[in-house]
């Protein structure tokens, strides 16, 4: 009864040490921070900064880089088109997905994602180059 009792003192106190010292495994989780790729132009300020930047020159990209494609114009053919696309660890685009629209309006909304320039930056996990994925959507409203 003695080495009974003896042995579960034991066990509960080396099970309540060992809580304290290392803590929960099960809630220890060890995250680490995308930092986003850098555009051209955007290297200096804060993280936020870096970003807010990235943001803004992606839009003008778009804006500025934008066609209608005249086919698909005449008939009034309309829609939104979806572009999933990485930026690799070289800071390179490669898109992956295109979705929604007509054919002729995921072949334009491609065709613009694509000539985003390489980045000045990759984007960086725990010190390292990694690839980071973006979403653009992009409407064509003829406004006829």
């Amino acid at each position: 009864m003695k080495n009974a009792l003896l042995l579960i003192c034991l066990v509960i106190t080396t099970s309540a040490f060992s809580q304290e010292e290392w803590g929960d495994v099960q809630k220890n989780v060890v995250t680490l921070k995308e930092i986003a790729p850098v555009w051209p132009g955007c290297e200096q300020g804060s993280a936020s900064q870096r970003d807010n930047c990235f943001n803004q020159k992606l839009a003008t990209h778009v804006a500025k880089n934008f066609k209608y494609p005249a086919d698909e114009y005449k008939k009034n053919v309309q829609g939104r088109v979806v572009v999933e696309f990485i930026i690799n660890e070289k800071g390179l685009i490669e898109i992956q997905n295109v979705s929604g629209g007509s054919p002729g309006l995921q072949a334009e909304a491609k065709r613009n994602i694509s000539l985003i320039p390489q980045m000045a930056k990759p984007g960086m996990m725990g010190g390292k180059p990694r690839a980071i994925k973006y979403t653009v959507p992009i409407t064509f409203k003829t406004g006829k």
